[in-house]
């Protein structure tokens, strides 16, 4: 649900696609400005609804620009999900951007964040219950 889902969904700007992901109940999604200071970290996203209007915001972003190759394949190639730890029915989930999406006009546009999803296990699936998000990755 974090990876190619999520990135299929996001180019085709359909939110219902990853919807039922989510356990809009527990939902709270922190902002990190893009920095490694927890005292600048917002609550930006106090419920999933204001979640959802800024990812349908930055998946129309995305559209209006044309990639060299699929989107969601150059997602999957940069992305890595390299660690889920598990504690009884909770887990978080450390998902890494980290390259450069290929534009057709020779451009590129650099991802370089990295994101914590905390799920929980709901005893029929795995929910996404919140994040800490935009959070500083690699210094450039």
């Amino acid at each position: 649900m974090l990876m190619r889902r999520d990135f299929e969904a996001f180019v085709a700007q359909d939110w219902s696609v990853v919807a039922d992901d989510f356990d809009e109940v527990r939902f709270l999604g922190i902002d990190a400005k893009f920095t490694d200071d927890p005292n600048q970290w917002v609550a930006t996203f106090p419920a999933l609804p204001a979640y959802r209007e800024e990812w349908l915001r930055q998946a129309a972003d995305s559209a209006k620009l044309t990639y060299a190759s699929a989107l969601p394949e150059q997602l999957l190639a940069i992305v890595t999900l390299d660690r889920i730890d598990i504690t009884a029915n909770v887990a978080v989930a450390h998902k890494k951007f980290d390259g450069s999406l290929r534009l057709a006009d020779g451009g590129e546009s650099r991802l370089n964040w990295q994101t914590l999803y905390y799920l929980r296990h709901d005893g029929q699936r795995w929910k996404i219950t919140g994040f800490t998000g935009y959070m500083k990755f690699k210094d450039e």
